[in-house]
C-alpha cells in the first residue's frame, strides 16, 4: 500500500503541466524516450489518468486492448514486459484514490497541416552566475496577458518560469521574416539589462511541444574502428548576444541576437498525413533591421529581410548594437524539415553521450577497488579470523587467555555504549533514509519516469521520497537508540526528524535570501516554502515518530558478550592507527570509486547539461556501498586487534570521511572548471556543496557503521567467553 501511495504521488507531482489554448493539458511530454509510444507510454498515461480523473480512467479502460502485452525497449537496451493483468490490477488499486487534479487525458502531439503551434519561453541561464532569470525581466516582446504554465515542485526549485510568447507557427508552413515587435528606443535601463546579460553569457531557453530549443553543434568523434566521424549534438538555448569590436583593436561592444531562425524537425505519418515534432533547433542572428516608412504594426515591410525580394537574414548583415536610443526589431524565420526520427526517440540527440568509454573506465576503476578490498576482507575472514577463533576457543585456562593479545581481550568493552549515542543513532537513521531515497529514485530514473523529458521530475521525486522515507529514519534510529539503552525515545525521534532537514532548510533559506536580493527566478516563492514546510512538519515528522514508535515495540537481540562495569585501559596506539590517520585513510577508496562519475554529475548541475546515465550511476552507487562496507570492516578489525574498543564513531567517520574528499574535489572543480566570480553564486556553490557533502558523509558513514556492527557481532558470537 505504501508503494502504491508513493507511485501515485510521484505521478501526481512529477508530471510537467502546460497551459495550451486556455486549458490545462496534463500529460504533455509524459513519455519514456526510446520506448514505443503505443505500449509503455500509453500505460503510463493510463496510470496518470487513474490517479487524477475518473473520466480519463474510463477512457483508458475502453482502450485497454492496446496494452494487452507489449514488449518495449529502453534507451540502454533494457527490456521490460508489461502484462495486462498486472497493469489492470495496479490501475484498479490506484483508481479509488481521491482525485487531486482533473487533467485532460489526451495530449495533442499529432499535428495536421496548418495547425497553429505556440512556443513557450523559459528562464534565462548562465554558467557564469548560476542565477536564472525570468524571460520577461528582459525587454523582450511581451504578450498581453502573460500566462504562466503550471509547474511541478522540481521545476520551481530549479528556477523554471514557463510562460507564453508571441512566437507562433503554422505546422509544415515555412515562415520568413515574421516580425514579433519593435522597440522604438532602448532606454538606459534596457540597455544596461541587455549589456549585463550579454557580458555574463546568458542563454535564452524556449520550449516547443515539450522540446527545449537547442543550437546545433557538430562534434568530431572516433568510432569503434578508430575513424573520425562527425556527430550532431545539441547545445541548449541560444545566447542573448555577443561582444565584438567594431574595428580591429577597438573597444568591444555588445550586440543583440534579435533574429531567430527556427528549424522544426517533424516525422510524418504517411497514412494519416499527421505530423509529430521531433526536433526544435535555432540559429540566432544579430541584424540591424531596416524597414519601409511608415511602420505598420500589423504588417510591416522589412528591407533587410523580405522573402518577396529574395532578401534573407545572413551573418554578413550589419549587426544590432546595444546602445541607448537604438531601435530594435525582433523577428524570426521558421523552416520545416521532414525527419526519419520517430517521436519516441526525439530526445536521443539531446541525450547523445559521446564519452561513454569514460563511464566504463569509471566502472572498471571502481571494480578494481572492490576486488582489492574483497580480497583483503576474504583474507581476514577466511584465514586470520578463522585462525584467531580456533586458537581462542582452544585455550583451556584463564591464565592462557590473559597471555593472549588481540581483539578477544576487549570483549568486555566492545559493546560499551559510545559517547553521544543518541546522535550516532540519529545519524545512522538519517543515512538509511538517504540510502532508501537514493535507491528508489534511481529505480524510477532507470525505468524512465525521471528522464530529462520530464522537467523537474527528478527534483520532485527526491523531495517526496525523502519525505516518505522518514519512517525508516525513525525506525532505524529508534532501534539503535534502544540498543544504546537511551531513556527518551521521543526526544531522539524529534532530533532525527529535525537534524538533517533542519540543516537543509537553514542553508537553503539563508541562500534563498541572497538569491532573492538578486531578483532571480531561482529564489523559492513563498507558496513553495509553505509546501516544503508542510511536507516536513505535516508528513515527514509524523512518519519519523511513527517509525520510532514501532522501534520501541521491537525486541532487541542481546549482545553476544557481557560488558564489564569498569572500562579497560586502552594501550598506546601506533601513529598509523591514530584517529585522524585511520579516519582519513578510510575515505580515500570510497571516494576513488565515485570521483570519475562525480565529474559528470557536477558538470550536469553547474554547466547546464543533461545527465541521464542512471544505469552507470546505479552501478557506481552499489560499488560505493560495497567499498564503504569493506574498508570499514578492515579498519575496525585492525583497531580491535590493537585493543582499542572505541569503534562505534570511528567506523562511522572512517567511511564518512570520503565526504571530505568530495568537498575538496568540489573546490578544485570550482577553481578549474567554472568561471564564477560574483559573491552570491560563490556562496550558492559552496553552500550547496557543503550540504551535499554532509549528506554524503551521513550516507557513507551509515553504511560503514552498519557493516562494522554486523562484523563485530559476528566475530564475538563465534568465540567462547567465560
Amino acid at each position: 500500500m505504501i508503494l502504491m501511495m508513493i507511485l501515485a504521488l510521484l505521478l501526481l507531482f512529477a508530471t510537467p503541466f502546460s497551459n495550451e489554448f486556455g486549458r490545462v493539458v496534463g500529460v504533455h511530454g509524459f513519455y519514456l524516450p526510446g520506448v514505443a509510444p503505443q505500449g509503455a507510454n500509453f500505460l503510463r498515461v493510463c496510470l496518470f489518468c487513474f490517479v487524477r480523473s475518473s473520466s480519463c480512467a474510463e477512457w483508458c479502460l475502453k482502450r485497454q486492448r492496446i496494452v494487452s502485452l507489449e514488449r518495449v525497449r529502453l534507451d540502454h537496451g533494457t527490456t521490460l514486459t508489461f502484462s495486462l493483468s498486472f497493469s489492470l490490477s495496479l490501475l484498479k488499486r490506484l483508481r479509488p484514490m481521491k482525485q487531486f487534479y482533473d487533467a485532460n487525458c489526451y495530449c495533442k502531439t499529432d499535428y495536421a497541416q496548418d495547425d497553429i503551434v505556440f512556443m513557450k519561453v523559459n528562464k534565462l541561464t548562465s554558467t557564469k552566475t548560476q542565477l536564472p532569470y525570468d524571460y520577461y525581466t528582459m525587454p523582450y516582446c511581451k504578450p498581453n496577458p502573460i500566462v504562466y504554465s503550471a509547474e511541478n515542485l522540481g521545476e520551481v526549485l530549479r528556477g523554471d518560469r514557463i510562460e507564453n510568447s508571441l512566437y507562433s507557427l503554422e505546422m509544415r508552413n515555412d515562415m520568413q521574416c515574421s516580425v514579433v515587435c519593435k522597440i522604438d528606443s532602448l532606454s538606459e535601463q534596457q540597455t544596461k539589462d541587455f549589456e549585463t546579460k550579454i557580458e555574463e553569457e546568458y542563454r535564452v531557453n524556449m520550449i516547443l511541444d515539450n522540446l527545449p530549443v537547442a543550437m546545433v553543434k557538430i562534434r568530431a568523434t572516433e568510432d569503434g574502428e578508430g575513424e573520425t566521424v562527425e556527430r550532431k549534438t545539441y547545445e541548449r538555448g541560444y545566447p542573448v548576444g555577443f561582444k565584438a569590436s567594431v574595428e580591429e583593436g577597438g573597444e568591444e561592444k555588445s550586440f543583440l541576437h534579435n533574429h531567430l531562425r527556427f528549424t522544426i524537425l517533424y516525422h510524418k505519418d504517411q497514412e494519416t498525413d499527421l505530423s509529430r515534432i521531433v526536433g526544435f533547433e535555432v540559429e540566432p542572428f544579430s541584424v540591424k533591421h531596416e524597414f519601409e516608412e511608415p511602420w505598420d504594426d500589423v504588417s510591416p515591410t522589412l528591407t533587410t529581410c523580405n522573402p518577396g525580394r529574395m532578401q534573407y537574414v545572413t551573418h554578413g548583415l550589419a549587426p544590432q548594437i546595444v546602445e541607448e536610443g537604438s531601435e530594435v526589431i525582433f523577428s524570426y524565420d521558421v523552416l520545416y524539415k521532414q525527419s526519419d526520427i520517430r517521436w519516441a526517440s526525439r530526445w536521443d540527440t539531446y541525450l547523445l553521450m559521446v564519452d561513454d568509454q569514460i563511464h566504463w573506465f569509471s566502472i572498471i576503476n571502481s571494480m578494481m577497488i572492490v576486488l582489492f578490498l574483497s580480497g583483503m576482507v576474504a583474507l581476514i575472514m577466511l584465514r586470520t579470523l578463522h585462525r584467531d577463533i580456533s586458537r581462542y576457543n582452544q585455550l583451556e585456562t584463564s591464565e592462557e587467555a590473559q597471555e593472549e593479545s588481540g581483539w578477544k581481550l576487549v570483549h568486555g568493552d566492545v559493546f560499551r555504549t559510545p559517547e553521544a549515542s543518541g546522535l550516532l543513532a540519529v545519524h545512522v537513521g538519517t543515512g538509511v533514509q538517504i540510502l532508501a531515497c537514493t535507491f528508489v529514485t534511481l529505480a524510477f530514473a532507470i525505468l524512465g519516469f525521471l528522464s530529462p523529458a520530464n522537467r523537474g521530475g527528478l527534483g520532485t521525486a527526491m523531495v517526496l521520497l525523502f519525505t516518505f522515507m522518514g519512517f525508516l529514519n525513525g525506525y532505524v534510529s529508534g532501534v539503535f537508540y534502544k540498543i544504546f539503552k537511551g531513556p527518551d525515545w521521543k526526544g531522539n525521534a524529534g532530533l532525527a526528524a529535525m537534524m538533517f532537514p533542519g540543516v537543509l532548510f537553514g542553508v537553503f533559506t539563508f541562500l534563498n535570501f541572497f538569491i532573492w536580493t538578486q531578483k532571480s527566478s531561482g529564489a523559492i516563492p513563498f507558496g513553495t516554502f509553505f509546501i516544503l514546510v508542510f511536507l516536513w512538519f505535516g508528513i515527514s515528522i509524523p512518519l519519523v515518530y511513527a517509525g520510532a514508535w514501532f522501534a520501541t515495540k521491537k525486541e532487541i537481540a542481546e549482545d553476544p558478550v557481557r560488558t564489564n562495569k569498569i572500562p579497560r585501559q586502552i594501550p598506546e596506539q601506533p601513529w598509523y592507527m591514530s584517529g585522524a590517520v585511520s579516519i582519513l585513510t578510510g575515505g580515500i577508496l570510497p571516494f576513488g570509486a565515485v570521483f570519475i562519475e562525480l565529474f559528470f554529475i557536477l558538470t550536469s548541475i553547474w554547466l547546464q547539461q543533461f545527465y541521464y546515465v542512471f544505469g552507470f550511476l546505479a552501478l557506481v552507487v552499489i560499488i560505493l556501498l560495497i567499498t564503504c562496507a569493506e574498508i570499514t570492516i578492515v579498519l575496525t578489525y585492525f583497531q580491535l586487534c590493537n585493543e582499542d574498543y572505541r569503534w562505534w564513531w570511528r567506523s562511522f567517520h572512517s567511511s564518512g570521511s570520503s565526504a571530505f574528499y568530495l568537498f575538496a574535489y568540489g573546490t578544485v572543480y570550482f577553481f578549474t572548471k567554472l568561471e564564477i566570480t560574483k559573491k552570491v553564486p560563490t556562496m550558492m556553490y559552496f553552500g550547496y556543496m557543503g550540504v551535499v557533502s554532509y549528506g554524503f558523509y551521513i550516507l557513507t558513514g551509515s553504511i560503514g557503521f552498519l557493516a562494522s556492527y554486523a562484523f563485530v557481532r559476528t566475530i564475538y558470537s563465534s568465540v567462547k567467553i567465560d
